[in-house]
């Protein structure tokens, strides 16, 4: 009796134990379900962030382009149009000023620069453009704010035997007028304001409003030059800052004189008054008033 219960207990203790590993076994095989499950939804989250991150770049890029495309068709804005526009006009008229030659350094350049910095220029981007013709004996051209543009005849002023501070004085003659805008207002048509700064994707390029300028460009420098008034102006302007210090006054009549003399001897230069009106008249303007006693 005491062996049968034996093995009765035995047999239940064993089925108990074979379920318990069954249910473990099967518990076991649920959790790795759900772990494998949780792997899944965070891999397809990461996917979708990485997605997510890719169609973002894309869209960024496509952004990027179409704005570089339509950049493309900018027309310079007010800041940036003159100096633009003065280089072109160098490119365009390259085979009449002949400035693609060698040429030494006259150290102009650096006369020029401490020039203005006596009277009151500082940090300034000078750009001196030698030219090998006496066609074009010396001008300053509109450029950006801070820049400033010259041409300069290197016949001229070897003709004229000039030391550098004379360079120097003439060409701040040249940029005093290019600051009284006379230049500016000179080569800008009525249309030229609506059109600086604007985009012509889908239009057509406004090539006739540039033409014009350049045009003007060629007017003003080679033919018409500057009007009387202007160069008063221009001349009272000049004797008014180097009276402050009379070694640039004297420099400055001294110049005056040497222009004067030239363009009433030499042929070549006998077109000179026409763009600058007249030596002589400057010098009259500079001459003290004689008082009346």
């Amino acid at each position: 009796m005491k062996s049968c219960l034996l093995i009765l207990s035995l047999l239940v203790s064993i089925n108990v134990q074979a379920q318990d590993k069954e249910k473990t076994i099967e518990e076991k095989e649920g959790e790795l379900v759900d772990f494998k499950s949780i792997q899944e939804v965070l891999k397809e989250d990461q996917l979708t962030e990485e997605v997510h991150k890719k169609v973002s770049r894309i869209q960024t890029i496509k952004k990027e382009r179409k704005k570089a495309d339509l950049e493309r068709y900018n027309i310079p804005n007010k800041n940036e149009i003159w100096s633009f526009l003065s280089e072109l006009w160098l490119v365009k008229s390259a085979s009449v000023l002949k400035w693609d030659f060698q040429k030494p350094d006259y150290g102009i350049e650096d006369s020029l620069k401490s020039l203005m910095e006596e009277m009151g220029y500082y940090e300034v981007d000078l750009k001196i453009i030698l030219v090998n013709t006496p066609v074009l004996t010396h001008m300053a051209l509109p450029s950006n704010k801070g820049e400033y543009i010259f041409v300069l005849s290197v016949p001229f002023i070897r003709t004229l035997d000039l030391s550098k501070l004379e360079i120097a004085v003439l060409l701040y003659e040249d940029f005093t007028r290019i600051k009284k805008g006379y230049f500016q207002n000179f080569v800008s048509p009525a249309s030229f304001g609506s059109v600086i700064g604007s985009n012509f994707k889908g239009k057509p390029f406004p090539d006739q409003v540039f033409k014009s300028v350049l045009k003007k460009y060629d007017d003003l420098v080679f033919d018409r030059g500057f009007t009387f008034q202007q160069q008063f102006e221009t001349t009272k302007e000049l004797n008014r800052l180097f009276k402050a210090n009379m070694k640039l006054w004297t420099v400055y009549y001294n110049m005056l004189k040497k222009i004067d003399d030239l363009v009433k001897t030499n042929l070549l230069y006998s077109g000179y008054t026409k763009i600058f009106p007249s030596p002589e008249l400057q010098l009259n303007w500079l001459k003290p008033k004689k008082e009346v006693l």
